[in-house]
């Protein structure tokens, strides 16, 4: 049919990735064509944070401040963002305006997330997008440093692929019914 759909069925998520990561030049590319989405009045209502290194342990003390967990739960909850060698944080940023609700500049910023995902995938890259209960707390914004005005729609976290850890497709037999047409 197209090469863009058969990059959307190619896609996967990885769990697993390897300490490999692209440059932030590499991911700068891919983001100026993720930034293609429908965007209305131009507003371009989100931004990208890349994590490394120490950013990530940062992200994961954040995370167990939030959870309110001890010892060896918020141990746990705390190395989660250690998993891949780079986080990027998709932050939504909305601002009134009289046209384009909030909603909608949240939706244009998941978009952005998204594409940048799929193109990563493209690319080469393992990518999963990951959220949880407490990407909206005020510790964890404090650690991305966001202002009033933007939340975190989540992480992708982008790593190397191992051929060993190639996940299989899951194919929605039941998307038929998740389709309406009205006349």
């Amino acid at each position: 049919m197209g090469a863009v759909r058969d990059a959307v069925l190619a896609r996967r998520s990885w769990p697993k990735v390897t300490d490999a990561s692209p440059t932030d030049a590499e991911v700068a590319e891919l983001l100026e064509a993720a930034s293609t989405v429908p965007d209305h009045a131009a507003l371009r209502p989100w931004r990208v944070v890349a994590l490394r290194g120490d950013a990530r342990a940062r992200l994961g003390d954040a995370l167990a401040e939030a959870s309110g967990f001890e010892g060896a739960a918020a141990g746990k909850l705390a190395a989660k963002p250690l998993r891949a060698p780079l986080l990027l944080a998709l932050v939504a940023v909305v601002r009134p305006h009289p046209k384009v609700p909030a909603w909608e500049q949240e939706a244009s910023a998941a978009g952005v997330g998204h594409l940048l995902a799929l193109l990563l995938d493209d690319a080469g890259w393992g990518v999963m997008w990951r959220t949880g209960p407490f990407t909206r707390h005020p510790a964890v914004a404090r650690v991305h440093g966001l202002a009033d005005d933007e939340h975190l729609l989540g992480w992708l976290y982008v790593g190397g692929r191992s051929a060993a850890d190639r996940p299989q497709r899951r194919l929605d037999a039941r998307t038929a019914d998740r389709f309406t047409a009205l006349t």
